[in-house]
């Protein structure tokens, strides 16, 4: 999370997360894989930032700049975000959305920074859990929709859209059998490639391989079970798809610092 003054991207980009933008005043206009986009003041704005944009006007320098916040949630734990429904589906289709502005304000936006940049674990989860909140209540009353989703299945995609059209098709593949074994060939069979490049076609978008990306969701998945359910420690391993306890004790203790029970008794 962080407060800047809006710049002029010189060149577009792209980085794994769900990007969540609010500015202070005027508008900004975005092209997002070549499409224009004009975000408004006072409201989130959210997308997948995996797919190419590109911030092209800004509003101008005053005596007082302009402010933007910028919020910046993996991927990961945005797709285990519980009964999201069809906004999920629209944000992975590579759809920009906006928020009424009666859902955010500059006083809980500061707030959030604060316990962001506080470094206690209790605020940090507190922010996490009122940002999942935010995105529930999305699902429910509905938002508008500045770019529609256009990531799919349809004959008439554009030729641009077919890397990051994979890249959707995998994560979701990953996230449908995660408790199940994965391996890089599965994977790359989903979408009719040779295994080497659907790797580092991942990478390349993703910015991480697709082998930490599973463990990062098979952790996220055990995490939820270990608050959500009393399932016995072997049982939270398998159903995550760790092939056996001690693994999912080593990544787990290497993610969060401490051993899985001992974080269920904390939170408890």
């Amino acid at each position: 999370m962080r407060w800047f003054h809006p710049q002029v991207m010189s060149t577009p980009h792209t980085h794994g997360h769900i990007e969540i933008n609010w500015l202070e005043q005027g508008s900004l206009a975005y092209k997002f894989d070549g499409r224009d986009v004009r975000a408004p003041s006072g409201q989130i704005v959210f997308f997948w930032a995996g797919v190419s944009h590109q911030a092209v006007s800004v509003p101008p320098r005053s005596v007082d700049p302009v402010r933007q916040c910028n919020i910046y949630l993996p991927l990961d734990t945005f797709l285990y975000q519980p009964k999201l429904g069809s906004l999920t589906e629209v944000i992975m289709g590579g759809g920009v959305v906006s928020l009424p502005p009666d859902f955010m304000d500059v006083a809980t936006l500061r707030r959030w920074y604060r316990d962001y940049r506080s470094g206690d674990a209790d605020r940090t989860d507190l922010l996490k859990t009122e940002i999942g909140l935010m995105l529930r209540r999305v699902s429910l009353v509905g938002w508008d929709t500045l770019l529609e989703p256009w990531i799919g299945d349809g004959e008439n995609v554009a030729h641009r859209s077919t890397p990051i059209r994979h890249i959707v098709a995998m994560i979701r593949h990953i996230v449908e059998h995660i408790d199940e074994p994965l391996d890089s060939a599965a994977v790359a069979e989903v979408v009719g490639l040779h295994p080497n490049y659907a790797l580092n076609l991942f990478t390349r978008v993703m910015h991480i391989s697709m082998h930490r990306f599973v463990i990062r969701m098979r952790l996220i998945r055990a995490r939820e079970l270990l608050f959500s359910s009393d399932l016995t420690m072997e049982n939270i391993a398998f159903s995550s798809g760790f092939s056996s306890l001690s693994q999912f004790y080593l990544h787990f203790g290497r993610a969060y610092g401490m051993p899985p029970f001992r974080l269920r008794q904390e939170y408890l």
